[in-house]
């Protein structure tokens, strides 16, 4: 048997992680506090059978009708190849329609069906109903503040 260093320590199981270093890193606490908004989303968005992307670009094609596919992808800060999938999907459900563009015969026109956009009306409000019970008791200058920081750190995106 090995005899330890001067150096080693018996070491005991840990019971509570301890992520204190971490929490000090702005970045690090907007992503835990997006992993908690995002799961109680995708409770909310399950009984739509849509996901947050899923949404995200259905309301984006019921606000945008006529939007190109491009177009979609570069709002969703997505590559194309990815979109594709999503786009597919909410075709498949009837939810949205290709349209050949008449002046490019190449891109299509992405126009939301009735059932598309009734189905978005009822997402939103559903989602607009989560992010008011998920900020209950977040004051209104709070949340401004936070709306702010968010806003500024978008802004300084590296280009490309």
């Amino acid at each position: 048997m090995k005899t330890p260093g001067p150096d080693s320590q018996a070491l005991e199981p840990v019971t509570k992680v301890s992520d204190a270093t971490m929490r000090e890193f702005f970045g690090y606490r907007m992503k835990r506090a997006f992993n908690v908004v995002q799961a109680d989303l995708a409770r909310t968005l399950k009984p739509f059978e849509l996901r947050m992307l899923t949404c995200t670009a259905l309301v984006l094609i019921v606000e945008n009708p006529g939007l190109r596919q491009a177009q979609l992808a570069d709002a969703m800060d997505m590559e194309r190849p990815n979109l594709v999938v999503l786009v597919d999907e909410l075709e498949r459900r009837g939810l949205i329609r290709r349209d050949r563009m008449p002046n490019d015969r190449r891109a299509y026109a992405l126009v939301a069906t009735a059932e598309g956009r009734e189905l978005c009306a009822r997402a939103v409000a559903a989602v607009k109903a989560h992010e008011a019970a998920l900020l209950r008791g977040v004051s209104p200058d709070l949340r401004a503040a936070a709306e702010d920081a968010l806003n500024k750190i978008e802004r300084r995106r590296p280009p490309g």
